[in-house]
């Protein structure tokens, strides 16, 4: 993430419930970069964004950050890729997420895998 990100940093499931998200929106597909933040480690978080991502057929990557933090890239038709974000403010059921930053990304390969903590 870049120290002034593009996009908007918003509450978990503790806090506002609105998500901003960017993108073009003349393009039908659209990527971002995504920082997950409260305890989202040691919870499914990575096992279960990469099962939803697959079930919305969006491309990309999630990880654990050595910060306590996931990071996650996803990438596919905007209404996928917005409908992925909303569902991650939430996360899995033991998951208690605080925060979320989006910003544009680079388009990746055409599946979605889990990779190691960085």
């Amino acid at each position: 993430m870049t120290a002034a990100p593009v996009g908007a940093a918003v509450a978990g499931k503790h806090g506002n419930r609105g998500l901003m998200s960017t993108g073009t929106p003349s393009e039908d597909r659209k990527c971002v970069h995504v920082l997950v933040e409260g305890r989202v480690q040691g919870v499914g978080y990575r096992a279960w964004a990469e099962r939803h991502a697959r079930q919305r057929g969006l491309q990309g990557w999630v990880r654990n950050l050595s910060n306590g933090a996931v990071e996650a890239l996803f990438c596919g038709p905007h209404e996928k890729v917005d409908d992925m974000l909303n569902a991650c403010r939430i996360g899995p059921s033991a998951s208690a997420v605080l925060s979320i930053k989006v910003e544009d990304a680079e388009p990746v390969a055409a599946r979605f895998e889990i990779l190691p903590t960085r």
